[in-house]
């Protein structure tokens, strides 16, 4: 099934916290309506009870990264 992908950096040397923008996760699942691989002639009503209707809950990625963020380490306090 389609979903987001959301990811979160975590610096730990200065503790600063970026999250990095949404990435839509595609599928090939032929069943779900986000899909590039969903049949155009699947159309409701049938399409609604067979395919899945909605996206799966996002992925939640948080890495922890052993150093300076790059705004703390391009003001030179990695140094």
């Amino acid at each position: 099934m389609c979903h987001w992908r959301r990811v979160r950096n975590t610096y730990s040397h200065c503790g600063h916290v970026f999250d990095l923008a949404d990435e839509m996760i595609r599928c090939d699942d032929r069943y779900c309506k986000f899909s590039s691989s969903h049949p155009s002639t699947c159309v409701p009503p049938s399409c609604t009870t067979t395919c899945w209707q909605y996206r799966q809950f996002p992925q939640q990625f948080n890495r922890l990264i052993d150093s300076f963020c790059p705004t703390c380490t391009q003001a030179g306090k990695s140094r």
